[in-house]
């Protein structure tokens, strides 16, 4: 533990959709809560290799509305209490806005606090290494710096930024010089061949006061509108926080601001910013194969397989992608992977749900999954947490028959167990509250009416 640094504030940014990773990322369900690598979500992983160094009570987690509850119960299971932890955006407005927030409310309470900035949804394999470069960047950070984590590229990637650092500073840093664009592959792999070249990570270090002066010089418009937000005793608007820039933190200040330090980090880092790059950081089987699921893969190999559901059975397969949810499969060729973001636009412009949620939605009280649905008929799945309730209606059109599958339900009038049911009728609601210390999992079907 950093004890000697009480006032020193991770904050996560659980924002963002990632495409590149669909079907199992999705908008109302996106990659830091989906679980690749073990049981733990990319969230939990996050939080994780940060707590055996930084006080947890310090944490900050900044994410969307529509995220809110799942976060939070993202951080339950880790048993880190969630109680002034999450920060929520009314919208996405980039990672500069996101920070503003974040250092405003931290400031509220600590006078000039430290912030880690970083992304909740990246994966480090050092994380020895990774707490030796923490303790660093807080130095650097209390000089009067901003930090920003340049990671050594090991081989010429073209997917991400590149910084270039000159100079010497304290903790082995150097002067930020100039940040480069996702660069073309020629360009990149002159960059590698250099010491002053590193991937642009987006992981940060710096104090609230320092960063508040450089925003005051570069974004003060922006600044002064979060303030006034934040000050205000009402809740920020939807339509108030869209008026603020879409601009990152290194639009804003990092390339501008002559107080840039880059920290060279070698720690195992990547950005799981596509499938090829979850297949490079993943361990592989004797057949180079990353493989989770019910998976018989067949003289296959160089590829990743993912099933959910359903068995997967490969024949031949190399260099390929193959991920299974229970309503979609994605199958590509590994290199070119990245194109799954052009089939998401595809299905937003046709108005296909897949692109936006699975077939199992999480809600505060627990989660919903279309089982089966037809023109006349839906079968569904309600499965609600311990001590939550649930509210349900009918409409002119429907009746629906629930069926207590597991668990207990009380209702206004009274306890339904196993295998009892219930008809609501035109236009009628009803309260399910489960009081038990398990799951009630309540089978819904619904029958359009003639």
């Amino acid at each position: 533990m950093i004890k000697h640094k009480k006032n020193v504030y991770p904050v996560l940014l659980a924002g963002g959709s990632g495409t590149r990773l669909w079907p199992l990322s999705r908008e109302l369900y996106p990659k830091q809560l989906v679980k690749f690598i073990g049981d733990d979500s990319l969230v939990q992983n996050t939080i994780n290799r940060l707590t055996p160094v930084l006080e947890p009570e310090n944490i900050r987690v900044v994410c969307g509305k529509e995220h809110f509850h799942e976060i939070s119960r993202h951080m339950t299971e880790i048993e880190i209490p969630t109680q002034g932890k999450l920060i929520s955006e009314p919208c996405g407005r980039n990672t500069a806005p996101a920070i503003l927030l974040a250092m405003l409310q931290i400031h509220k309470d600590e006078e000039d606090a430290v912030l880690l900035v970083f992304p909740a949804d990246h994966v480090i394999q050092n994380h020895a290494n990774f707490h030796d470069k923490l303790a660093s960047a807080i130095l650097l950070a209390d000089a009067g710096y901003i930090v920003t984590f340049g990671i050594k590229p090991h081989y010429p990637e073209t997917g991400y930024g590149y910084i270039e650092g000159e100079g010497e500073l304290i903790e082995q840093a150097c002067k930020v010089k100039r940040f480069v664009e996702k660069p073309d592959l020629k360009t990149a792999e002159k960059y590698i061949q250099t010491n002053t070249f590193f991937w642009n990570s987006g992981m940060f270090a710096f104090k609230i006061s320092v960063m508040l002066q450089e925003l005051a010089v570069y974004q003060p418009e922006m600044l002064n509108t979060m303030k006034r937000m934040v000050a205000s005793q009402k809740a920020i608007s939807n339509d108030a926080y869209e008026q603020l820039p879409n601009i990152s933190i290194d639009y804003a200040v990092m390339e501008k601001t002559d107080k840039g330090a880059v920290l060279p980090s070698d720690f195992g880092w990547s950005d799981i910013g596509s499938w090829k790059s979850l297949y490079d950081f993943l361990p592989k089987d004797p057949d180079s194969n990353v493989i989770d699921g019910d998976v018989i893969a067949n003289h296959s190999e160089n590829s990743l397989i993912m099933g959910y559901e359903r068995l997967i059975a490969t024949n031949n397969l190399n260099h390929m992608v193959v991920v299974e949810t229970p309503d979609a499969v994605f199958v590509s060729d590994m290199e070119s992977s990245r194109d799954v973001k052009t089939i998401v636009e595809t299905l937003k412009e046709r108005g296909r749900k897949e692109y936006q949620s699975h077939k199992t939605a999480y809600h505060p009280w627990g989660t919903f999954t279309v089982l089966e649905q037809k023109d006349d008929f839906r079968v569904a799945r309600y499965v609600i947490d311990t001590e939550s309730s649930l509210e349900l209606e009918t409409d002119a059109f429907a009746l629906k028959y629930l069926i207590v599958a597991k668990g207990s339900a009380k209702t206004v009038h009274k306890r339904l167990g196993a295998g009892q049911f219930i008809t609501l009728v035109e236009n009628e609601t009803i309260v399910l509250e489960n009081t038990e210390k398990r799951p009630l999992i309540i089978v819904e079907v619904r029958l359009a009416r003639p």
